[in-house]
Formats: structure tokens, sequence, C-alpha cells
């Protein structure tokens, strides 16, 4: 099949980390899909039909990487689901990460093939292509980053950084000059590429995990971040320096009757054209579209589309088209295009037609997720309160101290009582 050109829509597929469940990411004229094991892949945008390219994770090569991981020690057996994949900047590779830690390398041009397959040492979360086409840079659970060339696919990884936490998100500045990365203990990292020892700055303020993190192609000083505390924020990242906070909670409250709801964001998309910020939500059926303004520093909410079905993933096209995948069997794909600063929906699109027959024909990839939970929730730390427990079990100790006193009182009173009786007795 061949992968087709274009210079990518929207944040073009890059760092997608779907985790355990279904994913979708478009660039060009390719739209990818993802879900258990499995990848789907088509021109949508092109005339003819060169066919449906599906890559099963299973097939992949597991003699020299079954016993060994890439640090020489055995590796426990994965379920070959994929964990995170993305498009390069140009959109001429694809690679992927596998619950069996392996980390697949596609060239897409002139047609789809598989350049390598190679161990990584832990289960990634996120992954990133750089601009120069020249490494892939994986996030792990273990809050490592390691870089894998392209220039030469049978290379082994080569760790750039780590945090004590594991990362949830990692991505890059448009020039390559700066790795950033997100983790579980509500940090941003700014690393310097060359360097990446050389921490540049922290973007501190998120209350819980750190979910996704986006740099704004058009606006490479800026970074969006989403995490578990229910916010948005953007920052000018190089400095560290917070200049905007979105409660979520102020614009999803009325799709829900919860007081106490936590809002984690499963995934940003943007467009270029019209600097439009789209975000997805694990708990609510509704994707919310927001518009950049980069000279106010602020985002502006501006509609919100709401589907019965659970929604699984979005992407935004270069020209501003959203695609929405979603837990339907008969209608897997929603097209939604801009009109007059509004997103409708679209039926009569060739691109929408062929893509919803390829994934109902392969529906199979996605069945198992189907009522699915989100693995957001297992990212909240427990809280508890040191002080009232310990002022309880205070509490209860002085209450068994002043009940052992009386009762030591009481059988002393006895005591005196039978040894009276006994002298007067005699």
């Amino acid at each position: 099949m061949d992968a087709g050109g274009g210079d990518g829509g929207g944040d073009g597929g890059r760092g997608r980390g779907p985790g355990p469940g279904p994913a979708l990411a478009v660039h060009g004229a390719l739209m990818a899909a993802s879900g258990g094991s499995r990848l789907l892949v088509a021109r949508y945008r092109e005339p003819g039909d060169d066919g449906l390219f599906v890559y099963d994770c299973i097939s992949a090569e597991k003699t020299t990487l079954e016993n060994k991981g890439q640090d020489g020690k055995p590796t426990d057996k994965g379920s070959d689901d994929i964990l995170a994949f993305a498009f390069s900047p140009s959109g001429n590779y694809f690679a992927l990460t596998d619950d069996s830690k392996r980390l697949i390398l596609f060239c897409t041009q002139p047609s789809w093939e598989r350049v390598s397959v190679r161990s990584v040492s832990r289960r990634c979360t996120s992954l990133v292509i750089t601009a120069a086409e020249d490494k892939i840079l994986v996030a792990d659970k273990s809050g490592d980053v390691y870089s894998y060339s392209i220039i030469e696919p049978q290379a082994n990884g080569k760790l750039e950084l780590g945090h004590l936490s594991l990362l949830l998100d990692v991505a890059l500045s448009p020039d390559d000059r700066y790795i950033i990365t997100a983790d579980r203990d509500e940090k941003i990292r700014v690393s310097l590429a060359k360097a990446p020892h050389n921490i540049v700055s922290f973007c501190l303020g998120h209350k819980e995990f750190v979910s996704k993190i986006l740099v704004i192609p058009n606006y490479p000083d800026l970074l969006l971040s989403a995490s578990g505390d229910s916010t948005l924020r953007l920052w000018e990242y190089k400095s560290g320096e917070e200049v905007y906070c979105c409660h979520l909670s102020s614009i999803c409250e009325p799709e829900t009757t919860k007081t106490d709801q936590k809002y984690p964001v499963s995934r940003i998309t943007y467009c270029c054209q019209g600097g439009y910020v789209a975000i997805l939500c694990v708990c609510i059926s509704t994707v919310y579209i927001f518009h950049l303004d980069a000279i106010a520093r602020q985002l502006v909410h501006r509609q919100q589309i709401s589907l019965k079905q659970k929604i699984w993933d979005i992407a935004f096209e270069e020209t501003g088209n959203l695609w929405i995948l979603e837990e339907d069997s008969e209608a897997p794909l929603q097209l939604y295009r801009p009109c007059d600063g509004e997103w409708k929906p679209v039926f009569d699109d060739k691109g929408l037609q062929k893509m919803s027959k390829y994934l109902q024909d392969n529906w199979t990839v996605f069945q198992g997720f189907v009522g699915a939970e989100s693995h957001y929730s297992s990212l909240y730390k427990a809280s508890f309160d040191n002080m009232a427990a310990y002022l309880q079990k205070k509490e209860e100790r002085l209450q068994q101290q002043k009940k052992k006193k009386q009762d030591l009182h009481g059988s002393n009173g006895q005591t005196k009582k039978l040894k009276t009786e006994e002298s007067s007795s005699l």
C-alpha cells in the first residue's frame, strides 16, 4: 500500500499514547487506528483504493526478544497490545511500541514496510519522532527516556534522561532543541536535547498526574498540558512560567450530575489552521473545542460535541476536520467539519465512508474494549488525613487508659471491702 504524501495534518499523530485502548491518528492522506495488538492504516484522502494495511504485533519476531530484554534480564511475556505510536513529521516513518516490550519501525514510502523490531527495557507510555527524523524518543513506566536511531534501525537504545516517577508523555520542540517530559508526580520537565542532564526548567503547578503535553507547532514557545487535576494549562515552557489555566469543571459540569467528578484528559489534538485545540476527557462522551488566542495567551471555549456512545479517540486534519473514533460497531467513525466557526457532522464524505467500512469489517480489533474502564483512575494517588487518624488513635488510647484506671479502682475498692468484712467476723 502506498503511504501517500502530505506535510501532516493537525498534530500529525505525533506522540500518540493510546495505552491499553483504541487510538486514532491522521497524517496527510493517511489514517491509522489501533486496537489490541493490531494496527490498521489506509489512505483515505487519495483517489482509488490501495487497500487496508494491517499489522498484528503477535506476528513480530519473538525468538530473540522473548527471553532477554535490552538490559540482559529475562522479560515477562506481554499481551502484544499496542501501547503508543507516532508518525514522523513528514509521514515517511511510523513507530509503535507494544506490551511485549518491542519497538517496531515502519517506512511508509513508497509502500508500507516494516524496517526493524527492537526490544525496550520497560513497557512504554509514549513516543515521538524527531523533526530531523533520525531518532525515536521513547518514554517508559520506570521514568526513563531512551532514544533509538532511525538511521541505524537495528541499534540498541541510548538512555537520555530519567525521572523518579512513571512518565506519561514526552514531546519535542519543533526545532528538536528541547525534550519535554510529564510524569505522575505532577511535574513537567524541560531538558536540552543535546545534553538531557541539563534541565532548562520545570513547569510546576498541576496538583495531579500530568496526562498529556503538546508543544504548539506554530507557536513553538508555548506548551499545553492536561492533568488529572481537571485543568488545562498553558506555559512558556523555557522559563517554566504558567500563563493560563482553564478549570475544566467550569465547562464540563453541565454534562454530569456528579459534583466531585474529575476530568482527566486522555487526548489533546491541535489544528494550526485557525489555532484550534480539541480535548477528550475519559469520563465524558464529549469533545471540547477551544480557540488558542496566542497573543492574549489564553484558551477560549468554542464548542462541545456530545455523542451517545463512548469516545475512544479524536484527531484533527490540517484542514480543521475533526475525526472521532467511538464505541459503535455500526458507526465507528464520525467526521465534523468547520463551517462558519462551528463544527458540524458530515455524512457524505468518501473518506469517511471508506474508513468506516474498513473499521466495521475489522471490528474484532476493538471488540474487547467495548465497555472497558479507563486506566487513568489508577494514576490517582491514595490520600488520607494523617492528623485525623492520629487524633482518633490517641482518643482510643486515652479511653482505654481511663477504663483500666476505673477497673483498677473498682477492684481495689472491692478488695478493701472484703478485708473489712473479714476483720469484723474475727
